[in-house]
């Protein structure tokens, strides 16, 4: 089994990190800048920086923002939010991102990740997926949540996996911020059907849901933004206790309690 990574989410509003509860009811949490070098001591795998009200909004990513955590982060870094063509893509690699993370855009013009895959490298491109369950099925929704879609989130990550992404950020709605558990079944049938990495994200609470994600929900990597962001679990913790229960994780060696 390969090692399981752990990203910490910053939710990123007018230059401040936010979190809510099924993506709405947005708080404050704090100085992105402090929680970037708080989770690079930490331990983190990687980092997300989603700039969440960017397409809503009808604007870019707070470029100057990407390049400030630049400077303080010597983890890989995905950066998501209003990005719309090629040249957004290149200018936010350019300010310091190591993998961007398309959701609305990718769906209303699927031909971009081909573009993108081509131009900058499937690895590089992370497929953001909020997906709702409504009706027995799980559904994709666009602009942070707020437009519902006819799709359902299976096809839509096949038809994209086709296309060249290289790994798909999969958002639960029904289970966004509520700290009761993973969305374990869609995370499974995503995981188990495509040959790309798949990060659960929605839902995170206490130990036990990482490890359900990773040994039941199939995941490569589990995503959370309040626990961490609040100190409720601590990266160093949460990773001695997924050893401890023979999952594998990254960086083990330098694992320290905190």
């Amino acid at each position: 089994m390969l090692a399981k990574r752990i990203i910490p989410c910053l939710d990123i509003k007018n230059g401040r990190t936010v979190k809510g509860v099924n993506f709405q009811h947005l708080q404050d949490a704090g100085d992105p800048i402090e929680l970037v070098r708080w989770y690079t001591q930490q331990g983190a795998d990687e980092l997300v920086f989603l700039d969440i009200t960017a397409t809503n909004e009808q604007r870019k990513t707070l470029i100057s923002l990407v390049k400030e955590i630049s400077r303080y982060i010597n983890i890989p870094f995905t950066v998501g939010g209003g990005i719309k063509k090629e040249e957004d893509v290149e200018l936010l690699l350019l300010a310091g991102a190591d993998k961007i993370s398309i959701n609305t855009e990718a769906f209303y013009n699927p031909n971009l990740l081909e573009k993108i895959a081509k131009r900058f490298g499937s690895q590089c491109i992370v497929l953001s997926i909020d997906t709702k369950y409504k009706n027995h099925e799980w559904w994709v929704y666009l602009n942070g949540g707020r437009i519902s879609t006819n799709k359902k989130s299976l096809d839509w990550a096949k038809e994209a996996y086709n296309r060249g992404i290289g790994e798909i950020l999969l958002t639960s709605m029904n289970h966004d911020g509520t700290k009761n558990g993973f969305a374990i079944d869609i995370t499974k049938n995503i995981s188990e059907q495509l040959s790309i990495p798949v990060i659960a994200s929605g839902g995170a609470g206490k130990y036990e849901d990482f490890l359900n994600i990773f040994k039941k929900g199939k995941a490569d990597a589990a995503l959370a933004a309040s626990i961490f962001h609040y100190k409720e679990i601590k990266i160093p913790d949460l990773k001695i206790y997924l050893k401890n229960h023979c999952i594998p994780v990254r960086n083990e060696n330098s694992i320290e309690r905190t």
